[in-house]
């Protein structure tokens, strides 16, 4: 994730490593959801896996390497939420999740929306990323191909069931508590620029 905490400084760069890895992840959203409509359940997990993983190196390179930048801080939950969007619509679509599940994440995407929307005309382009925010992602990036893989008979989609609800429901809830954390501290941003305004 290519998205700085306060101490860490943001260029203008735009031809970086994790720049590259989350323009690969945004090529992959499309070729993902043919996979997982055509029922191709194997190269749709492969490429969950790889967007989690590319997710993961470019947040670490970004903050090893001294390479986060504005356009990571957009590439980045761009290519998040694109992936858990289509990742919903492809699993609601086959019935293997509850079309209620896929109207509450949405319904978070829809807050989001608003939150960036207002930090947006107030000059930030992006919030600070948190654990809260970050845990949610990765759960539910683990959820999907565990829900894919418990969609067919055997061993291992018995136990694939479980597990991937456990993360399914850990992932919504932390999803919730981390739109309402973005909400928060934008808050107190807006508070500090009042004060600092008088």
């Amino acid at each position: 994730m290519a998205t700085g905490g306060p101490d860490e400084q943001v260029s203008d760069r735009v031809l970086t490593v994790p720049n590259a890895l989350s323009a690969l992840r945004l090529v992959g959203v499309p070729v993902f959801l043919w996979a997982i409509l055509s029922e191709r359940d194997g190269l749709a997990v492969v490429l969950l896996m790889a967007s989690g993983l590319t997710d993961y190196l470019d947040g670490k390179i970004a903050r090893t390497y001294g390479l986060v930048s504005r356009v990571g801080q957009l590439l980045d939950p761009i290519a998040d939420r694109l992936y858990i969007v289509s990742t919903l619509l492809g699993l609601a679509w086959r019935e293997i999740i509850p079309w209620w599940l896929v109207a509450v994440l949405f319904a978070r995407e829809a807050f989001m929306a608003v939150v960036v929307l207002i930090a947006k005309r107030h000059g930030w382009v992006g919030l600070p990323v948190h654990f809260a925010g970050k845990a949610a992602t990765f759960n539910l990036l683990y959820a999907f191909p565990l829900l894919l893989l418990a969609d067919g008979d055997g061993t291992l989609s018995r136990i694939a069931e479980p597990v991937g609800w456990a993360f399914a429901w850990w992932g919504t809830a932390l999803y919730w508590v981390a739109g309402i954390l973005y909400a928060l501290q934008l808050r107190a941003l807006l508070q500090v620029r009042r004060v600092d305004a008088a």
